[in-house]
């Protein structure tokens, strides 16, 4: 838009269209909030997924994987059969801590995401720099009005129909 395009708009239009793209920029922000927060809640439900998964490695596949593996390290190195179940336990609990450790690492990750928090923040910048705006002031000629300045400040407004 030039600037003979912008002086040729009335007062009515410019505060509409300011209304318009304040109320188009606080939807743009709660949009924005609302993505943010939806990707941090993806990454906390992946890492409480992986610390379900954990718990289920350690409770359900214990029993079963333990005797596996335990006899079949026994027929492997002839060990004494205490030591291969020892060597049985000690690999599922590796790999619980390995999901554990995903998990937390998916946690960590969420919990600094801060997405709402940064929104929020830059909400409160906009409102606090338009709170500063103040508008130019223009001085009214009185041969335009056709009234003096004391006329002026006495006339009461006229009501008017849309029709």
């Amino acid at each position: 838009m030039s600037a003979a395009e912008g002086a040729d708009r009335s007062l009515g239009q410019l505060v509409a269209s300011a209304t318009a793209e304040m109320s188009a920029l606080v939807h743009d922000e709660i949009a924005l909030a609302k993505a943010q927060l939806r990707q941090d809640v993806k990454r906390a439900g992946m890492g409480s997924g992986a610390f379900i998964a954990a718990v289920a490695v350690l409770i359900f596949s214990l029993p079963m994987l333990s005797f596996a593996l335990a006899y079949g390290i026994h027929a492997w190195t002839d060990w004494h059969l205490s030591v291969c179940f020892l060597l049985s336990f000690a690999a599922n609990v590796l790999v619980a801590a390995l999901l554990a450790l995903i998990g937390l690492v998916m946690f960590k990750k969420a919990k600094k995401g801060k997405g709402p928090q940064k929104t929020v923040a830059s909400a409160k910048e906009t409102a606090a720099v338009l709170q500063n705006v103040k508008p130019h002031p223009r001085p009214v000629p009185a041969s335009t009005t056709g009234l003096s300045m004391d006329k002026a400040a006495d006339a009461k407004p006229v009501a008017r129909s849309s029709s």
